[in-house]
C-alpha cells in the first residue's frame, strides 16, 4: 500500500493555487504591464531556489457530494529563496485576489513569514501590490460585520527592522497596510508610472474635493521626493536587481558583519584631478558625486534617497571590497546646508548604519542648518537634534573628510564628538562657529550701524 492517491490529490491542490485568482484576472494583471506573484519571485529568486510554505491555503470550493472542485489561494505567497547564492525570505502579494488587500488575506501567511525571517536571521524581501481595508465592503457583504481596525502581527514587523534587512517593492497601487509595508523597510523602490502609493486612493480623497490621478497622488516623483521610499526604476527586472544590489552590502542580521565584496580596485589608486577638484571662490560649487566615485572602489557606489533632503547624498560603496555608509554634501543644494528633510535623511541613514554594522564615511562640505523663515517653519533645529542624537548614539567606525566648510552646530555633527573618529581636511577645508563673512556682520553689529557709512 503507498500514499500516491494523496499525492495526487496534493499536486492537484497545487494546482489549483498556481492559477491564481483566475485566467481573467491574471489576463488583466499582464494587460497592466504588470508582472503576477509567481512571475515575480521567479525572476527575483536565483532560478528554482524558492521553496514555499503555505501554497494551498485558500479557500475551498465543494460540490454537492462535498468534493473538493476548486480552491482561491490566498492573495500572499512566502518562503525561502537564495539570491545570489544567499539565503533570503520572500513574500509577496497576489493582486489577482481580491486586490492583494489585507481584509482578504490569511493573516497567519504573513507573521509567519515575518517570524521565519527574525527566527531564521534571513533578509526578508516583501513584495507589495495591494491596499489594506480596501476589502472592507467585501468583508461586511460576505460576513454582515467589520472588524475594530487592528494590525496583527505588526510587532513582529518592528522587531525585524532591528534585526534583519527589510526590502520593499512597490510594484503596482498600494494604500493603507500595503503603503504601510512598503515604507517599513530599510530599502524601498516603484516602478516610474506604474507604482503608487498613499494612505487612501483617488475615490477616497475625492470625497474631500480633491480629483487627482493616482500619479498625482502617489506616483513615483511625489513619493521619491517626500522621502517615502528610496528609489524609482523603469522596470520591475530593474527592481529586482536594486534588492540584489542593496542586499549586497549588509549582513544577513544584526548577529553578521557586512561581506566584504569583490577587491578588484586597486586601494592605493591615486586620482590627480582631486587636486583641483574644489573652486577657490567659496560660493561656486563643485560635482561631488564625481569625488565620491573616485574615492571608493570604482563601480561601488549605490546611491538611495537621490531625490529626497538634497543637501546631502547617501548611499553605500566599498572600499577594498568592505562595505561602508558613505554621505556627503551636495553643494548644488542649498550649499549643502541641513535642511529639515535632509535631517531626516540623515537620522535615517546614520541609523540603517548603525543597526548592520557599517562604517561611515562622511565627505563635508556643511556651512551649518539652513536659516531663514522657510526653515523655521518646517523646524529644521527639531529635526537637526534628532540627526545629531542618531550621530551621537552611533558607536560603528567613522571616518570625516572636510572638503570645505564645516561651520555651525550641524557642522559640528559631522561625528560622534563623545568617540574616536579618523579625521582629515584637504587644503580647501575652512571651519568655525560663522562663515567669516556673516561672522564679521554679527560680531561688529553695533559699531556698523554708528558707521557714518554702514
Amino acid at each position: 500500500m503507498d500514499w500516491q492517491k494523496e499525492m495526487d490529490e496534493l499536486r492537484r491542490r497545487e494546482a489549483f493555487a498556481e492559477e491564481l485568482g483566475g485566467a481573467e484576472r491574471v489576463k488583466r494583471q499582464h494587460d497592466g504591464g504588470r508582472l503576477t506573484i509567481r512571475e515575480r519571485v521567479a525572476r527575483l529568486a536565483d532560478a528554482g531556489s524558492f521553496h514555499e510554505i503555505g501554497k494551498i491555503a485558500g479557500r475551498a470550493t465543494y460540490d454537492a457530494k462535498n468534493d473538493l472542485v476548486g480552491l482561491t489561494p490566498s492573495n500572499f505567497i512566502f518562503g525561502r529563496a537564495r539570491l545570489d547564492g544567499r539565503p533570503v525570505i520572500i513574500g509577496g502579494d497576489d493582486f489577482t485576489v481580491r486586490g492583494g488587500s489585507a481584509d482578504a488575506t490569511i493573516k497567519g501567511k504573513h507573521n509567519m513569514c515575518e517570524r521565519m525571517a527574525h527566527d531564521l536571521r534571513l533578509p526578508l524581501i516583501r513584495l507589495v501590490e495591494g491596499s489594506g481595508g480596501g476589502g472592507s465592503v467585501k468583508t461586511i457583504e460576505t460576513t454582515g460585520r467589520a472588524n475594530v481596525p487592528a494590525v496583527d502581527g505588526w510587532e513582529q514587523v518592528v522587531r525585524n527592522m532591528g534585526t534583519i534587512p527589510r526590502v520593499a517593492l512597490g510594484l503596482g497601487s498600494v494604500a493603507g497596510l500595503g503603503a504601510a509595508h512598503l515604507a517599513a523597510a530599510h530599502y524601498s523602490v516603484m516602478i516610474k508610472d506604474r507604482s503608487a502609493m498613499f494612505v487612501a486612493g483617488p475615490p477616497v480623497v475625492e470625497r474631500l474635493g480633491q480629483k487627482l490621478t493616482k500619479n498625482e497622488l502617489g506616483g513615483w516623483e511625489i513619493q521619491l521626493r517626500a522621502g517615502g521610499v528610496d528609489h524609482a526604476v523603469d522596470t520591475e527586472d530593474e527592481a529586482f536587481a536594486c534588492a540584489r544590489r542593496f542586499l549586497s552590502y549588509l549582513p544577513s542580521s544584526v548577529d553578521d558583519v557586512p561581506p566584504r565584496g569583490p577587491q578588484t580596485d586597486d586601494p592605493e589608486r591615486r586620482e590627480e584631478w582631486l587636486s583641483n577638484a574644489i573652486p577657490r571662490d567659496v560660493r561656486k560649487p563643485y560635482k561631488m558625486r564625481a569625488i565620491i566615485e573616485a574615492v571608493v572602489d570604482r563601480g561601488s557606489f549605490f546611491e538611495v534617497s537621490h531625490l529626497y533632503g538634497r543637501a546631502i547624498i547617501t548611499g553605500l560603496a566599498r572600499l577594498d571590497g568592505w562595505p561602508v555608509a558613505l554621505m556627503a554634501s551636495d553643494p548644488y543644494h542649498y550649499g549643502g546646508a541641513w535642511t529639515a528633510d535632509t535631517c531626516q535623511k540623515v537620522e535615517r541613514f546614520v541609523d540603517t548604519a548603525q543597526t548592520f554594522h557599517l562604517p561611515i564615511v562622511y565627505l563635508v562640505d556643511c556651512p551649518g542648518f539652513l536659516i531663514g523663515l522657510e526653515a523655521e517653519k518646517t523646524g529644521t533645529i527639531k529635526q537637526g537634534v534628532r540627526a545629531m542624537s542618531a550621530i551621537w548614539q552611533s558607536n560603528v567606525p567613522w571616518c570625516a573628510v572636510v572638503i570645505r566648510n564645516v561651520f555651525g552646530v550641524a557642522g559640528a555633527a559631522h561625528r560622534n564628538g563623545s568617540q574616536y573618529c579618523t579625521r582629515y581636511a584637504w587644503p580647501s577645508g575652512r571651519w568655525g562657529s560663522l562663515p567669516l563673512e556673516g561672522g564679521i556682520e554679527a560680531a561688529y553689529r553695533a559699531e556698523i550701524d554708528a558707521a557714518p557709512d554702514p
